[in-house]
């Protein structure tokens, strides 16, 4: 199963990004961050792996720091 999940520095940017995707009509879930990913941040953004792209691009946009990490076929 495809996933996209971004990664953030501090769960204020986490909370940011999630309300501005919802804002845009995006969809996407708050989850814990996957250990084997990172260690900074406890919370992740899960978005639609069709949706990830435009995602990435209204986050910087918005001057939110994030990375974009990208599983499965």
């Amino acid at each position: 199963m495809k996933q996209a999940i971004f990664l953030f520095h501090t769960s204020t940017s986490a909370l940011r990004a999630e309300k501005l995707l919802k804002r845009l009509g995006l969809t996407v879930k708050l989850v814990p961050t996957p250990r084997q990913l990172s260690s900074d941040c406890g919370i992740a953004l899960e978005i639609a792996p069709g949706q990830a792209r435009e995602g990435l691009a209204r986050i910087a946009q918005a001057g939110i720091e994030a990375t974009l990490h990208e599983t499965g076929i």
